[in-house]
C-alpha cells in the first residue's frame, strides 16, 4: 500500500499559484518517491492545475455535491470534478462541518456521489479540543467513522483523513502517541466494519504538517500519509515534507490489529 501525501489549498491560490504546482510536478518526476502525491488547488484552478501536472502528479477537489447535476445554485458535482481533470475530491473536512454544517449524513452521500462519478475520496474526522480534553476523541471519531464512510470504500482505493480540529492551522501538534493511538484505534475501527480490507485504506495525518515534522508523523504505524494545509502553498516547504518520508513509504506499517 503506497502512502498518499496530498495537499489542501483551501481557498487561495489564482493563476500565480500554478507556479508552484508545476514546480511541486517537476520535483515528483525528478524524486521519483514510492508515494501517491496529490494537490486539491480551489475549483477554478482545477482544470489548469490539471495540465500544469501533467501527469505526473494528481489533482482533485475540496468537495463536490451529493447531486449529480441539478437546480443547486453554486454547487459543484463530482462528474464537474473529473471532467475539470481531478481524480480525488476532499470530503468533510473540519471546516466544511464547522462552516457549513455538513453532518456525517451529509459527508456518507458526498463518499457515494464522488465514487459513482468516479473520484477517489479523502473522507476527513477529527476531534475538537474540548472533546479530547473531555477523553471522547476516540468515540468521536468511532462515530464519525460509522457516519460518514458509506459501504464500498474498501473497493475504490480510498482514504480517511484524520484532523485533530485544534491542530489544524495552529501550529500546535498532538504528540506522537495521542497520532499512534488514534491511527490504531481508526485501524480497528475500519478491520471491524470491513474486515480484511479495511487494513488497506489509507489513514492520514492531518494538522500543522510541515517539513520540520513530517518525518516523525509519516513514521508512525498505521499513518499512510498526510493532509496538509499551508504547507502545501510553496513547493519548496511541499516538496520537502515529500523527501521527509520515510524509507517504508511505500507501505504502510501496520500495528496489531486482531
Amino acid at each position: 500500500m503506497r502512502s498518499l501525501i496530498a495537499g489542501n489549498y483551501k481557498m487561495h491560490g489564482t493563476t500565480p499559484q500554478l507556479r508552484e504546482i508545476k514546480a511541486i510536478a517537476t520535483a515528483v518526476q525528478a524524486m521519483s518517491p514510492a508515494a501517491d502525491i496529490l494537490v486539491c488547488p480551489p475549483f477554478t484552478l482545477i482544470a489548469r492545475a490539471a495540465q500544469a501536472a501533467a501527469g505526473r502528479i494528481a489533482i482533485g477537489g475540496q468537495n463536490c455535491s451529493a447531486a449529480i447535476c441539478g437546480a443547486y445554485t453554486g454547487d459543484v458535482s463530482a462528474q464537474m470534478v473529473k471532467d475539470a481533470g481531478g481524480t480525488w475530491v476532499i470530503l468533510g473536512h473540519s471546516e466544511r462541518r464547522q462552516h457549513h454544517g455538513e453532518t456525517d449524513a451529509m459527508v456518507a452521500a458526498k463518499a457515494k456521489a464522488a465514487w459513482l462519478g468516479g473520484l477517489l475520496t479523502i473522507i476527513c474526522i477529527g476531534e475538537t479540543e474540548p472533546q479530547r480534553r473531555a477523553d471522547q476523541a476516540l468515540s468521536v471519531c468511532t462515530k464519525q467513522i460509522a457516519g460518514s464512510v458509506p459501504d464500498g470504500m474498501i473497493t475504490a482505493g480510498n482514504a480517511i483523513g484524520y484532523e485533530p480540529l485544534w491542530a489544524i492551522g495552529t501550529g500546535h501538534t498532538p504528540t506522537v502517541a495521542q497520532v499512534a493511538e488514534m491511527h490504531a484505534h481508526i485501524r480497528q475501527c475500519l478491520v471491524a466494519r470491513f474486515g480484511a480490507p479495511g487494513k488497506e485504506i489509507r489513514i492520514l495525518y492531518g494538522g500543522s504538517v510541515n517539513p520540520a515534522n513530517a518525518h516523525e508523523f509519516l513514521s508512525v504505524p498505521e499513518v499512510g500519509g498526510a493532509l496538509i494545509g499551508g504547507a502545501s502553498l510553496k513547493a519548496k516547504d511541499f516538496n520537502a515534507i515529500i523527501r521527509a518520508l520515510p524509507v517504508h513509504a511505500g507501505r504502510v506499517e501496520h500495528s496489531a490489529v486482531a
